[in-house]
């Protein structure tokens, strides 16, 4: 990754440790509306209000009805196509285009490519797997996972400068402001 030309190059970013979750939410919105872009906030269970106050938008849902719409019209069509073209059966001299009877399988090839559309968009768009954060390398960050709630401020922002993004961190009287080394 490249670096901004007024930081170091080993620097990632700025985090802020929090006490509350309510902290973190206040500071990520002030933060959003004093125009940082690229931060991150990390807590021990879902918070409410901190992904929108990142202000962060994902395309799963766009990726999953897709994904749905590609199956039900796929399953509709191959269904259509096998009891019409490729293997039409004359039984008791019904329809072979009997669509009533084509609506389960549908339903379920829409499920079936929704679902998966989901899984995988979620965790190509989350660069999953990932083993190695430069999170990871601030000690204090072991907390994430138990009592504590941690903005980051990456050093890639366009607003990111080193004192008054630090300067801009502890006016929320964090627990610690900790430089993030890659």
């Amino acid at each position: 990754m490249a670096s901004p030309s007024n930081e170091s190059p080993g620097i990632y970013g700025l985090m802020a440790m929090f006490e509350d979750p309510t902290t973190l939410v206040a500071a990520t919105e002030k933060a959003r509306d004093e125009g940082y872009s690229k931060m991150n906030c990390y807590t021990p269970y879902p918070v409410a209000g901190a992904w929108e106050a990142i202000g962060h938008e994902t395309p799963v849902s766009k990726i999953t009805l897709a994904g749905g719409l590609v199956g039900c019209i796929g399953g509709f069509s191959f269904i259509t196509w096998t009891q019409t073209v490729a293997y039409p059966w004359n039984i008791a001299g019904r329809p072979t285009f009997s669509w009533p009877a084509f609506i389960p399988p549908t339903f379920e090839t829409t499920i079936l490519f929704a679902g998966l559309s989901a899984a995988i968009g979620m965790i190509l768009i989350n660069g999953l797997p990932q083993h190695y954060h430069p999170v990871f390398n601030v000690p204090s960050f072991k907390r994430a996972s138990s009592d504590r709630y941690f903005l980051v401020i990456e050093s890639e922002d366009e607003k990111f400068d080193r004192e008054a993004t630090e300067a801009f961190l502890q006016g929320f009287n964090p627990e610690e402001v900790s430089e993030v080394e890659y």
